[in-house]
């Protein structure tokens, strides 16, 4: 399993607020996409998201999103080492993607960009 980097998750009141700071911040612009009600903005490692309350408290429960080259091999490699699926994988606009609990109790997204 081969990790390719670590995406911040930053929950926003007002994402058109936030997304100038985080394109100057991180020195990009914004892919923007919406998922299941709430508004999406990823730019540079930051993943900001924005929406109703409800979602967003979901959402807060996992701790980062993870690239890692392949979603299959992830799967198979978290579940060798005890981890519980909760979820996928699945396509998501980023890429197929699944969500992991560690041992620990620590929530995680895993994303290829293999769409």
């Amino acid at each position: 399993m081969e990790i390719l980097g670590t995406t911040l998750r930053v929950c926003v009141d007002d994402l058109e607020a936030a997304v100038p700071f985080y394109e100057r911040l991180a020195g990009g612009t914004a892919l923007r996409f919406e998922r299941g009600g709430v508004q999406v903005a990823a730019v540079g490692c930051f993943l900001l998201m924005s929406g109703p309350e409800a979602e967003l408290e979901v959402l807060r429960k996992v701790a980062a999103t993870i690239a890692v080259k392949d979603v299959e091999e992830t799967h198979r490699v978290l579940s060798e080492l005890g981890a519980r699926i909760v979820a996928g994988p699945l396509a998501s606009p980023a890429g197929r993607n699944l969500i992991a609990m560690h041992p620990d109790g620590a929530v995680y997204e895993y994303v290829d960009r293999q769409v």
